[in-house]
């Protein structure tokens, strides 16, 4: 059993409010970004290019997770290694938090209430990949009550990774919990780009983070579901370039465009929350 979650913190807006630092601009938010070396996929994800990336792509703002790390001591030091990088660019980057669902329940916990609480990060992944974990499973319904608890979006990877990272696995969680804000990232990354727009269609609390997906694909959702439920990502900061000419030579619109591009992130994360003095 999870320990028992203390009360909750009221941090985030509704649902479709969007924060007060975004109407009337083109902001360009990337909401899926990372930080620091991951251990399974042995990449190291560095400043240098997150920065480069971010001023030469005009973003605005990036949420930005740690690399896969096991153990607790690792991931607090990424975690650290990304609040010290919004603390020197304030409004440019916003922390995700990480820690692996298989930490023992209090360890999981605190850490998680300590980046959100504390460091004021916006939001929790889980990666079912990466960190092997059922989002149906004990320790990964224990992600998604947190969440619902603090209260911040999660934010799930889909697409390689089966059986765990088919996004229909969400829907139980999306109709158990409709407050809760659920990014699906990669939208199925085009193996189960189906199962991700069956999940949005069905649940209103979920959204679709575009990164690896065709961009045909990407306009096909925004006339069914509406640009309102899809958001740019870059996964890697030297994939931003990429990503940023696929939507816009997708044959989206104006107003679409503004939604993907940023305000739907701003919409969805508790933007402002992380900006509090």
């Amino acid at each position: 059993m999870p320990p028992k979650m203390m009360g909750r913190v009221s941090r985030r807006r509704p649902i479709g409010k969007t924060y007060s630092g975004e109407p009337g601009q083109t902001m360009i938010i990337d909401a899926h970004a990372h930080l620091g070396s991951d251990e399974v996929f042995d990449v190291n994800f560095t400043e240098d290019t997150l920065v480069a990336s971010r001023r030469a792509n005009n973003i605005q703002a990036t949420l930005l997770q740690p690399g896969t790390v096991h153990d607790l001591a690792g991931v607090q030091r990424q975690h650290d290694d990304i609040a010290e990088l919004c603390s020197r660019f304030p409004g440019r980057y916003h922390g995700i938090a990480n820690p692996s669902p298989h930490l023992p329940a209090e360890q999981y916990e605190v850490e998680v209430r300590r980046c959100i609480e504390q460091l004021r990060f916006v939001g929790v992944k889980l990666h079912p990949l990466a960190h092997a974990v059922d989002p149906l499973g004990r320790h990964g319904r224990r992600v998604f009550e947190l969440a619902l608890a603090l209260p911040v979006p999660v934010i799930v990877h889909s697409g390689i990774g089966i059986p765990w990272a088919d996004p229909s696995l969400l829907s139980p969680i999306a109709e158990e919990w409709p407050e809760l804000a659920i990014v699906v990232a990669h939208a199925g990354g085009a193996v189960f780009t189906a199962q991700a727009e069956l999940l949005a269609a069905r649940h209103p609390n979920v959204y679709l983070e575009t990164s690896w997906t065709p961009g045909s694909q990407v306009l096909a959702w925004a006339r069914k579901l509406g640009p309102q439920r899809l958001m740019f990502g870059s996964d890697h900061a030297d994939n931003a370039a990429a990503e940023l000419a696929k939507l816009r030579s997708t044959g989206l619109d104006d107003e679409e465009l503004l939604w993907v591009l940023g305000r739907t992130a701003a919409t969805v994360f508790p933007l402002d929350s992380s900006q509090r003095p």
